[in-house]
């Protein structure tokens, strides 16, 4: 089924990931469940409040699940939902030709007076799940 909203299937994946920080956010949670916390140190320079609302939208756009255990102090996690671990996937070769492309991307930045953020030194993809009750 093809909308009349969107010109190609381009248009729509970019209404759902436009913003700065939504597309990395889907690349760190891929094959992860991770808390708030994790999540920003992975992205590096994002402020709470962006991270919050990013994930708001991503969550209320159905890319993310927002998983809270009713614990005090709260105990919050985020994963994709199938919607978003099969965009997630579709990413991975964009992800490889950044990559790939890394040095002359840095070059074109660098051209235009854009420096790149530093890269997190974790990789939080070898957490736990969690074994008590999940709230959706």
């Amino acid at each position: 089924m093809t909308s009349d909203r969107f010109g190609c299937g381009l248009e729509a994946v970019l209404d759902l990931v436009s913003g700065k920080w939504k597309l990395l956010v889907l690349f760190h949670l891929n094959g992860s469940r991770l808390r708030f916390g994790e999540l920003r140190r992975a992205l590096g320079s994002v402020t709470e409040k962006m991270l919050s609302q990013q994930l708001q939208q991503l969550v209320a756009d159905g890319l993310v699940t927002r998983i809270d255990y009713g614990t005090v102090p709260p105990r919050v996690e985020y994963e994709l939902t199938d919607l978003g671990a099969d965009l997630s996937e579709a990413l991975r070769p964009l992800c490889q030709w950044g990559t790939t492309n890394m040095d002359r991307i840095d070059s074109i930045s660098r051209s235009r007076g854009i420096r790149p953020q530093s890269a997190p030194e974790e990789t939080l993809h070898d957490q736990k799940k969690p074994t008590t009750h999940i709230q959706p």
